[in-house]
C-alpha cells in the first residue's frame, strides 16, 4: 500500500472517530463539567455546524494553497481542537474547541479525497480513493467503539487524547511523505453553490438533511437512549456501538448492489419507511439486549445505506457538476447532524431519552415525504430503442 495514502486514511480515521465518539462519552463529559447531557450534546452540534459551513467556504478560499500545506494545516487545527477539548474545564471552552476541530476536519476531508485521486494512477484511481475513504468507514465501525472503550478505562479526556494522537500521526506522515501535488482548478463559492438552483437537487439535499438529522440525533445521545440495556456501563455501550458500526459498513456495501438492481427512489423509500417503524419501536426495544441489537442492526444498515442511493440521484441530476453536488450532500448531512443535535438537547428537557427515537422518526418521515416528491431523472432512449445507462451509473462506474 502507498504509505502516503495510508497517512491520509489515518487522518480520515481520526476525523471519523472524533465525529462519532462523542456519543459514547457524553455522560462522562456532562458529569465532569457539571452540566446536562443535552447541553453536552451541543459538542456534536458545534462540530457538525462548523464542518457544514466551513467545508465549502474553505474549499473556495484555500483552493489555491499547495495541497501539502493545506493538509498539514488542517490536521494541525484538528489536533489543536482536540487537545484544547481534553484540557478544558468548562463547557464554553469545549464548544469552542469542537468548532476548531470541525474547521480542521472541513479543510482536510475534501482535500484528502482530491489528493488521493491524484496520487493514484488512472487505472488504480478507484483503489486509491477507496483506501482514503476506508479511514472513515473503519471509524464508523471501530473508531467510535474503541474510543468509547478507552473512555471507559480512563475518562472522556483520554478518548480525546487518543483522537489527537491519531491526528498528529497523520500530520507527521503527510509532512514527511507527501511531496508536491498538482493543484486542482479553483472553484469559486458561487460555482460550488450553483447546483442548488436545480429544485431536484435542492429537494434531494433536504432529504439528506432531515433523514440523517433523524438518524444521527438518536446516535448523538445513544448513551442515554441505550441506558436501559447498558445500565450506564461504557464497555457495554462500546459493544453496541460496534454492532451499529459493523451494520453501517455492511449497509453501505449492500446499498451499492441494490441501486445497481433497483431504482434509487425505491431503495430510498423502502429504507426510510422501515427506519421510521424501527425508530417508533425504539423506546421499547432498548429494554432488552436482543431487541436492542436487532434495532441497532436495522438502524445501521439503513442509516448508512442511504448515502449511496442519495449520491446516485444527485449524480443523475447533475451529471456535469457531480462533484459539486456530492460535496453539497456532505454539507447537508452535517447540517442535519448540527440541527438535530440542538433539537435533541431541547427535547431531552421535556421527555425521557428512550423516547428520542419517536422524534427521530418524525424527522425521517419528513425526509421520506421529500424523497417521494423529487421528480425522477429523465431517461434517454438510444437509437435502437434500447435504454442507455443513466448518467449516474456511468459516472460512478468511471
Amino acid at each position: 500500500m502507498d504509505r502516503r495514502l495510508l497517512m491520509l486514511a489515518v487522518g480520515m480515521f481520526a476525523i471519523g472517530t472524533d465525529n462519532f465518539v462523542v456519543a459514547g462519552i457524553l455522560r462522562g463529559v456532562a458529569e465532569s463539567l457539571d452540566t446536562t447531557i443535552g447541553l453536552a450534546g451541543q459538542m456534536v452540534t458545534v462540530y457538525a455546524l462548523s464542518f457544514a459551513v466551513m467545508a465549502p467556504v474553505m474549499a473556495a478560499v484555500a483552493g489555491g494553497w499547495p495541497r501539502k500545506l493545506l493538509l498539514v494545516s488542517a490536521l494541525g487545527i484538528f489536533v489543536a481542537g482536540n487537545v484544547i477539548s481534553a484540557l478544558a474545564t468548562d463547557l464554553n471552552t469545549v464548544l469552542f474547541s469542537r468548532a476548531l476541530a470541525g474547521l480542521g476536519a472541513a479543510m482536510f476531508v475534501p482535500t484528502a479525497l482530491g489528493v488521493g485521486a491524484l496520487l493514484g494512477e488512472p487505472a488504480r484511481r478507484g483503489r486509491a480513493l477507496s483506501t482514503v475513504t476506508a479511514g472513515l468507514a473503519t471509524a464508523t465501525a471501530l473508531g467510535a467503539p474503541i474510543g468509547t472503550f478507552i473512555g471507559g478505562l480512563g475518562s472522556w479526556r483520554t478518548t480525546l487524547w487518543f483522537v489527537a494522537v491519531l491526528g498528529a500521526v497523520s500530520m507527521a506522515g503527510v509532512w514527511t511523505m507527501l511531496r508536491s501535488v498538482p493543484r486542482p482548478p479553483r472553484v469559486t463559492l458561487r460555482e460550488r453553490l450553483a447546483p442548488l438552483g436545480d429544485v431536484r437537487i435542492a429537494m434531494t439535499l433536504l432529504t439528506s438533511l432531515f433523514a440523517f438529522g433523524g438518524f444521527l440525533m438518536v446516535y448523538t445521545y445513544a448513551g442515554a437512549v441505550l441506558e436501559p440495556v447498558t445500565g450506564g456501563d461504557e464497555r457495554k455501550l462500546a459493544g453496541l456501538l460496534l454492532v451499529w458500526g459493523v451494520a453501517a459498513t455492511a449497509g453501505n456495501m449492500l446499498a451499492g448492489r441494490l441501486v445497481d438492481r433497483f431504482d434509487s427512489r425505491k431503495v430510498i423509500v423502502a429504507g426510510l419507511g422501515l427506519a421510521i417503524v424501527n425508530f417508533c419501536l425504539l423506546p421499547w426495544t432498548v429494554g432488552h439486549a436482543w431487541s436492542a441489537t436487532i434495532s441497532l442492526v436495522i438502524w445501521g444498515v439503513i442509516g448508512w445505506g442511504l448515502l449511496v442511493p442519495q449520491q446516485h440521484r444527485l449524480v443523475a441530476f447533475a451529471s456535469q457538476a457531480a462533484p459539486l453536488a456530492l460535496a453539497l450532500n456532505n454539507t447537508a448531512t452535517y447540517a442535519g447532524v448540527a440541527c438535530s443535535g440542538m433539537l435533541g438537547g431541547v427535547v431531552l428537557l421535556v421527555i425521557a431519552p428512550r423516547y428520542l427515537g419517536l422524534v427521530g422518526a418524525i424527522l425521517i418521515a419528513v425526509g421520506l415525504v421529500l424523497a417521494t416528491l423529487v421528480p425522477r431523472a429523465p431517461g434517454r432512449p438510444s437509437a435502437n430503442g434500447r435504454p442507455v445507462p443513466d448518467p449516474a451509473t456511468r459516472i460512478l462506474q468511471e
